[in-house]
């Protein structure tokens, strides 16, 4: 069973892309062949500065290797390292009915945002299919906000198939991560830079962790009334690195009344301190050996350009070329 899975270099990342993709990743290194890039390509479509954009997929490489990724059971690479992703997605392209882009919601969610239209923004989904059928990929995890992009990638190779010859291209499957909650940010929203309520998995200092965790948006209950965990941004986040016994111990005292919000915040600032200790500790000796992280990368580009390579010259083979 072949695991692909791709995401963006958009800055220091988040809670919300740990759990969201970084976390569920690294549990399925052991269940298969794990390939996962660093989508650069994509980026694009929102970083216009060459210097961020290197910088960004820096940073990645060295969060997600940090956060666990293991470059002996999982294929690691910079996505514009495989050009040949970019050669299948015209092809893809010429097989793709406009009605399937247009039905997109991701396009019109960003327009709405005021991401401004151009040709990439729109075709994404199809860069994504490449991304996903050149590497012959059986399983690809997504959450619910890309089910729908993962139905497009399947329509567009089932499409392809029917023109070109059954079975020319691999069909992958979604495993939607119903266990994954959205990741709710400062404010109760979902977690994203763009609305400026994230936390970083690796904050600057302990001492700027904790002022963001304070400043989460709770309500006014007095200290000495009950409070109803159910719909607890503060406890969502600390259900997210506390043990089950810890999370049923905090409802309780909310449901009991007499603690403030401060000390619930305390609580979720050392847990998540802690948690994320042995992760800071790797990320600086990875800082420290920057030949490491770019070998790294560059013997997953190795591997993954000569898989992408079979899966187009059987594409390139099949449309006449």
């Amino acid at each position: 069973m072949r695991i692909l899975s791709g995401i963006q270099p958009s800055g220091s990342p988040h809670i919300g892309n740990y759990f969201g993709m970084m976390e569920p990743s690294i549990r399925l290194q052991d269940e298969g062949e794990a390939f996962y890039f660093i989508a650069d390509y994509h980026a694009l479509t929102s970083t216009h500065d060459a210097a961020a954009l290197r910088q960004n997929v820096r940073e990645l490489a060295v969060d997600f290797l940090a956060c666990g990724l293991d470059p002996e059971k999982a294929v690691f690479w910079r996505q514009s390292d495989v050009p040949e992703v970019t050669e299948l997605t015209w092809i893809l392209s010429c097989v793709t009915p406009m009605g399937l882009l247009e039905r997109c919601v991701s396009y019109k969610d960003k327009i709405a945002q005021g991401v401004s239209p151009s040709h990439g923004l729109f075709a994404y989904p199809v860069l994504q299919a490449a991304d996903i059928l050149i590497f012959d990929s059986n399983v690809v995890p997504v959450g619910k906000d890309q089910k729908q992009h993962l139905e497009v990638t399947r329509d567009i190779a089932q499409k392809f198939n029917d023109r070109y010859g059954e079975g020319l291209l691999v069909v992958p499957e979604p495993r939607i991560r119903e266990e994954t909650a959205t990741v709710p940010g400062l404010d109760g929203q979902k977690m994203s830079k763009s609305y400026g309520n994230s936390i970083d998995i690796f904050e600057e200092t302990e001492k700027k962790l904790r002022k963001k965790i304070m400043g989460i948006v709770t309500d006014s209950t007095p200290v000495e009334a009950p409070k109803d965990p159910e719909g607890s941004y503060l406890l969502q986040l600390y259900s997210l690195f506390a043990s089950a016994g810890e999370v049923e111990a905090m409802k309780a005292s909310y449901r009991a009344g007499g603690t403030g919000y401060g000390h619930y915040k305390q609580q979720l600032f050392e847990t998540m301190w802690a948690y994320f200790a042995p992760m800071r500790e790797r990320r600086e000796a990875l800082l420290a050996d920057p030949a490491y992280v770019d070998g790294v990368l560059d013997s997953g580009a190795a591997k993954a350009r000569a898989q992408a390579r079979e899966v187009l010259d059987r594409v390139r083979t099949a449309v006449g070329f």
